[in-house]
């Protein structure tokens, strides 16, 4: 949600920066309906003062045997009116702030400007995509042969986009999710949390997935539940109607949750294997700061979800988004991209993004330095990592020209093997 005495008093450079991501505000459209909602409501009062007014009046008159009946109708008619103004003020205000809920964050003035991931910028690059003396074979094709992933039985249990791991390849799941909790929580200052995986509109609206994007969330039938599409909702809104302690500031959290995503308008990309999926795994970063703190903490976020892929040995680089390709929340985003030799490109792996206070307006998240004034906090959010996409980037840039998968050397003690063999076991 955004400032709204700064969205009025700064309309058009506001437009502007939003055209600048590819959303084009009517200003003429929330002009108009700024000020029949503000008429409303001013009207309504100054009719309520009146009425207050005159009902003084009136007792008094009645009192000293002075007929008032002309003027109690007059207050009929006011209250009549005042009724009218209430409701037709209620239904511009619901309107307003449908109109805001649907405006995307502004960007940062440091964003390039572009209008899609063509125009991301690098920021650096880390590790070589290695070069196989054999033809590399796609995360499908090497789950399927060793036994670890089946997508034909995932497919008869629940339909397309979902996954089985078996054996090795469940082990290493799990061997990478506590890998990740552990390296956050143990070396990178985050305090582990389990949230509830279901959650209901009030904290999907905080985050900013409603209204905009209800048909890419699952929902529970007769309830007003749905399934997390992000371990970001549960912990951000941990803290949602709350006034924290600025000297406290900033939190850093860390969660391991499912996530679930019905992937709306994403028909026929990534249709292989399982990078894009209804069901998947993420170890998600939260960090919750005073305004000031809030880019110098993006940065560190950043570097730890990029000290994941150094410890696992996988090639990468970092991206900062331009204004045409980031999300909807974010006023400033750093894509991870893994390297992947099973597509030949780099893909996506983690987003880390700054949304500034545009989740705590609407979530109510404030902070305050000792007695002094409240202010909204800044809210950021990136993977540290997406785990099935880890898992594939090890499969696809781990593989041998047996067949097998080196486990790379920091993650196996969690593993408990040095290689994923043929037999769908450690070896």
């Amino acid at each position: 949600m955004h400032d709204l005495s700064f969205f009025r008093n700064n309309l058009d450079l506001v437009a502007a920066r939003l055209a600048a991501r590819g959303f084009q505000l009517d200003a003429d459209e929330f002009r108009a309906l700024d000020v029949e909602r503000r008429a409303a409501m001013t009207e309504a009062e100054q009719s309520k003062a009146r009425r207050n007014a005159e009902s003084v009046a009136i007792s008094q008159l009645r009192k000293q045997g002075v007929d008032t009946a002309e003027r109690q109708q007059q207050m009929r008619e006011i209250g009549e009116r005042i009724s009218f103004l209430d409701d037709k003020a209620e239904k511009l205000e619901e309107s307003f702030r449908d109109l805001l809920a649907r405006i995307p964050n502004v960007p940062h003035e440091s964003v390039p400007a572009g209008k899609s991931a063509e125009d991301n910028v690098e920021v650096r690059r880390r590790g070589e995509p290695r070069r196989f003396d054999f033809e590399p074979r796609p995360h499908w094709e090497l789950g399927k042969t060793l036994g670890i992933l089946d997508l034909d039985r995932a497919a008869k249990i629940s339909g397309a986009r979902f996954a089985v791991y078996w054996g090795a390849g469940a082990r290493l799941e799990r061997a990478l999710i506590n890998f990740m909790l552990d390296l956050h929580t143990r070396e990178h200052g985050y305090t582990e949390v389990l949230p509830p995986f279901l959650i209901h509109s009030a904290s999907l609206y905080g985050t900013a997935q409603l209204p905009k994007f209800s048909e890419d969330l699952f929902r529970i039938q007769d309830h007003d539940l749905w399934l997390a599409p992000t371990g970001e909702v549960p912990l951000t809104n941990l803290f949602r109607e709350e006034t924290l302690d600025a000297a406290k500031l900033p939190i850093h959290l860390c969660a391991c949750t499912p996530c679930f995503r019905s992937e709306a308008g994403s028909y026929g990309r990534d249709v292989r294997g399982i990078i894009r999926q209804h069901q998947f795994q993420k170890v998600e970063l939260v960090k919750v700061t005073r305004p000031d703190q809030s880019y110098a903490e993006l940065e560190k976020l950043t570097a730890d979800a990029e000290r994941v892929l150094d410890k696992l040995d996988l090639p990468y680089r970092t991206v900062v988004l331009s204004s045409g390709d980031m999300g909807f929340s974010a006023a400033k985003t750093y894509d991870i991209e893994v390297w992947l030799p099973g597509y030949g490109e780099y893909k996506e792996i983690s987003s880390c993004s700054n949304c500034e206070a545009f989740q705590a307006r609407r979530a109510g998240i404030r902070c305050r330095a000792g007695g002094g004034k409240s202010e909204f906090a800044h809210t950021l959010n990136g993977s540290g990592l997406a785990v099935g996409r880890t898992w594939v980037a090890i499969l696809e840039n781990h593989q041998q020209a047996d067949g097998s998968v080196r486990i790379p050397e920091a993650l196996r003690a969690w593993v408990g093997a040095e290689t994923i063999t043929a037999a769908g076991e450690p070896g």
